[in-house]
């Protein structure tokens, strides 16, 4: 299990009651465990809180803003994904937009990396990584 510093436990609990419209409308799916999977939110990973947290695929959900188009941000996101694979953790990157245009592409989306994830793990050749975010097939992409 992946966890942070106290300071980073306490930073994660008070995210979990500020989080932004994308975060708090992927969240109303994701808590529902879809696919069987179970995903956390506001989750401590060393000094970082990732958005969301798969722990059974070791799988983080950033989902990233227009913040996150400054050379800082992008530099900081990717010392972030670095770390995490570092521990074995993948991350995918989804832009807000794309969970306030249809949030239900979006759970359909991840349930494929998810479900490809296990599968990796089942067949014993997960290779962790960074996963890019991609159009889902069902919109003709």
């Amino acid at each position: 299990m992946i966890t942070g510093p106290r300071d980073t436990i306490k930073r994660a609990r008070k995210l979990r009651s500020e989080m932004s419209v994308p975060e708090r409308l992927l969240w109303r799916h994701l808590r529902e465990r879809p696919g069987g999977f179970k995903f956390r939110r506001q989750h401590p990973a060393g000094v970082y809180v990732l958005d969301f947290y798969c722990a059974a695929i070791r799988l983080a959900i950033e989902i990233d803003g227009w913040a996150h188009d400054s050379a800082e941000r992008i530099s900081r996101d990717r010392a972030k994904s670095e770390f995490l694979r570092s521990q074995g953790v993948a991350t995918t990157r989804i832009p807000a937009k794309l969970v306030l245009e249809d949030v239900e592409v979006v759970i359909v989306r991840l349930l494929e990396i998810c479900d490809g994830r296990m599968a990796d793990f089942r067949s014993r050749q997960t290779c962790p990584s960074t996963t890019s975010w991609s159009p889902s097939p069902y919109r003709g992409g």
